[in-house]
């Protein structure tokens, strides 16, 4: 099939990365946008923008009927998803398929086995991968029962959808019936499925995955192991590949076991296998039906355009690589910027960018979907851009990544851009010897408030208001203030 036009079924960064795929290919995007998204970023990077409803997400970039409508009224001949949102939906894509449109992603009942996180478990079994002891919920099973014979503590998980919504952890039973009506409810408003399941938590495992890339043949290729173990709330915030925790005895077996997984349920495009590493151990998690959010590390380290490759297999098109030449260099490590408060739990920073600067340096790769003058909303995922670095090895990337986040510069709401400088100056983050509760393990130096920073902003002040006689709490024209007339201010 020949791809001519394309709806990007999503927003922010993604959006504008399957635009520049899609670019790439002679294809021509369509973009949507709700009523929070009226001056977004991505649909300046599109041919063609639609409009789709109010800023909640179910009545806009969840509503399949209005997305369909777009679709055709526009030309579509492709429909990409991206990640979240819709992009594990097999509906919507069965959706598109109806309408004679090329779904960009594996067939829907492929997708209803590997974007359930519960039949993929049991297919991973089935293929004879190891899994965490675990059951689904439902009405007619007692929960308590359950829970007590897997052992606490448990993860409550969300069946349709990742990115660590829906999921909670339980400790003892009486936290557990207001941590299953949680985990159901924000399964259905981020997926519009409350379907959810249980299994055992292990207490300080490594988050380890694996890409695929497969054609409609089964022929299909594994690449280095992607780390995601740095997470908050179960969603990952750096990602680097390879991990220092895996030899490449490992690295190949789990690169095996994925790619068995994936051609036992005929998945085709690109897709990722997730598993936990404890002990030497390993255990299947899951399988993500879409792209990751974290693909370029992958990208950086071997070269190969996983957006590209994803948007020609869906067509049809056979797998131009053989394993052989996948001959990764170097390392690669991303940091995710959010706007939200680390030392206020994380909490969302929503509000206007009023100041906006990428840093640009050799070696870094920057994914954003803001700039001056974006409204942060409240209605989405805080996410506001992935800085990429790559270098020789571990040491020079990660020292990379610090400098380009010093020269990042977004204001006035606030990100985790100080944190995430703090976890790269971490010793055990630096000695490569961390796990999924570095964090919580490390909280104490991670959230130290640094008392330097109020002198700073003292003797900041005190220079601009006398540089800048007009900069004053009495002037009523804030065109004579200081960050409007230094090129070079700072908040």
């Amino acid at each position: 099939m020949n791809i001519k036009k394309m709806l990007v079924a999503n927003r922010g960064e993604i959006a504008i990365r399957i635009m520049h795929a899609a670019k790439e290919l002679g294809i021509k995007t369509v973009a949507v946008y709700s009523e929070a998204d009226r001056n977004s970023k991505h649909l300046r990077y599109a041919d063609e923008a639609y409009f789709l409803g109010e800023a909640t997400a179910i009545k806009s970039y969840l509503n399949i009927e209005k997305l369909l409508q777009v679709a055709k009224k526009s030309g579509c001949d492709a429909v990409h998803p991206g990640y979240g949102f819709l992009a594990e939906n097999a509906d919507f894509a069965e959706a598109v398929i109806e309408e004679k449109m090329c779904w960009i992603g594996p067939k829907p009942s492929v997708m209803r086995l590997s974007g359930n996180k519960i039949e993929a478990r049991r297919l991973a079994q089935s293929a004879g991968a190891p899994i965490t002891p675990g059951a689904v919920i439902d009405g007619k099973k007692d929960i308590r029962q359950i829970a007590k014979k897997i052992g606490y503590p448990i993860l409550i998980k969300a069946a349709a959808g990742g990115g660590g919504k829906g999921m909670h952890i339980v400790d003892s039973e009486p936290e557990l019936d207001s941590a299953l009506r949680m985990s159901r409810s924000e399964a259905k408003s981020a997926f519009g499925d409350d379907s959810v399941y249980i299994e055992k938590l292990l207490k300080s495992p490594r988050h380890i995955e694996i890409q695929l890339l497969l054609d409609s043949t089964g022929n299909g290729v594994y690449f280095p192991e992607r780390e995601c173990s740095i997470q908050r709330r179960y969603q990952k915030i750096i990602e680097e590949t390879p991990s220092v925790a895996i030899d490449r005895q490992i690295a190949a077996t789990l690169g095996k076991t994925a790619l068995n997984i994936a051609k036992k349920i005929g998945y085709h495009t690109a897709g990722t296998a997730e598993f936990l590493v404890d002990n030497g151990n390993f255990y299947f998690l899951e399988i993500n039906a879409r792209i990751q959010v974290e693909h370029p590390v992958t990208e950086m380290l071997t070269g190969i355009d996983l957006l590209t490759e994803q948007i020609k297999l869906a067509t049809g098109a056979k797998l131009n690589l053989n394993q052989n030449e996948i001959k990764p260099q170097g390392h690669a490590i991303e940091a995710r910027i959010y706007a939200e408060d680390p030392h206020n739990g994380f909490a969302p920073s929503p509000g206007k960018i009023k100041h906006y600067r990428e840093p640009s340096m050799p070696g870094i790769r920057c994914d954003s979907g803001v700039e001056s003058g974006t409204i942060v909303s409240i209605a989405y995922d805080p996410i506001l851009a992935k800085l990429i670095s790559y270098a020789e090895n571990r040491k020079a990337a990660i020292n990379r990544l610090y400098n380009a986040l010093s020269e990042y510069h977004i204001a006035p709401v606030k990100t985790s851009i100080p944190f995430l400088k703090a976890v790269l100056r971490n010793k055990e983050f630096l000695e490569g010897s961390y796990n999924t509760k570095f964090i919580e393990k490390n909280a104490d130096s991670l959230f130290e408030k640094k008392e330097d920073a109020i002198f700073d902003a003292v003797a900041i002040y005190y220079l601009a208001k006398h540089k800048h006689p007009q900069f004053s709490s009495e002037s009523k024209n804030e065109t004579g203030l200081c960050w409007n007339s230094l090129t070079d201010w700072r908040g």
